[in-house]
């Protein structure tokens, strides 16, 4: 059942099962965003390519992020956010610009190397984080600083739907305020989607097989991202942060077990 081909999610014809599975990745995944602030692209991508194909779970993670960072970015309001689009246009030009030429190599990358190319950069935060290190980028030549996170994060963030470490890094090397620093992110991140929904529309990984699952999903990403907006204050949140790492880190090694399996 793990290994179903993209058929086996038509419209009609579902898998319950496989819809399920996919359901409870999404919601845990956006309760851990609306708590937390981060790691949902990232629980979905390492949690749906456990039994779904990469490609699919690449799809189907598409429109629940873009809907729940509509949601995040514009938390203080349309002109707040249009200028954290001004602030930042640099990292979002150059974000968007790698998605959108690294998303149309996803159709021609063997099965292996794409859930090898998935899992590691989960891995490599997750263990960075747990060990409490924490990339920076030299804040005196911030245009450097944004190209750079722009780069490394939409050549990833095509690939996988995952583009935020570089971002993250760039945010504590500028020392932007925490309420500023969750504004910006849903901005980048929310520009990125819309960019990674219109370039996987064009290399065929989203289409009228998993674009109705991707669309399903979103339902459960709400419930979440309002979960776990409700729990934020009610929560340990270094401890609930903690296992949230501890989780990614052991999903993102099996995505490479199954890479060097396959």
């Amino acid at each position: 059942m793990w290994d179903t081909p993209y058929g086996a999610l038509s419209m009609p014809g579902f898998d319950p099962h496989l819809v399920l599975a996919a359901a409870a990745v999404t919601l845990l995944a956006s309760v851990v965003k609306g708590a937390v602030g981060f790691a949902m692209p990232m629980i979905m991508i390492s949690g749906l390519a456990s039994f779904l194909p990469a490609h699919t779970a690449l799809a189907a993670l598409i429109l629940p992020t873009l809907v729940t960072n509509l949601i995040q970015s514009l938390r203080d309001g349309l002109p707040a956010a249009l200028e954290s689009v001004r602030d930042f246009r640099v990292l979002i030009l150059t974000t968007c610009i790698m998605i959108a030429l690294s998303a149309q190599l996803v159709p021609s990358i063997p099965q292996a190397l794409l859930l090898a190319a998935l899992g590691l950069p989960v891995v490599a935060f997750a263990a960075s984080q747990l060990a409490g290190w924490q990339a920076r980028f030299d804040a005196r030549h911030r245009t450097r600083a944004e190209l750079a996170a722009g780069l490394v994060g939409g050549f990833y963030g095509g690939l996988s739907g995952i583009w935020g470490p570089p971002l993250v890094a760039l945010l504590v090397s500028l020392d932007v305020p925490r309420r500023q620093n969750m504004r910006i992110q849903g901005v980048v991140y929310l520009i990125g989607a819309a960019v990674l929904f219109a370039a996987h529309l064009g290399s065929g990984v989203l289409n009228r097989t998993t674009l109705p699952l991707s669309a399903l999903l979103v339902l459960p990403a709400l419930a979440g991202l309002w979960l776990g907006l409700r729990l934020q204050d009610r929560l340990d949140q270094q401890r609930f942060r903690r296992w949230t790492l501890v989780v990614l880190m052991l999903t993102g090694l099996n995505l490479v077990r199954r890479a060097a399996f396959s």
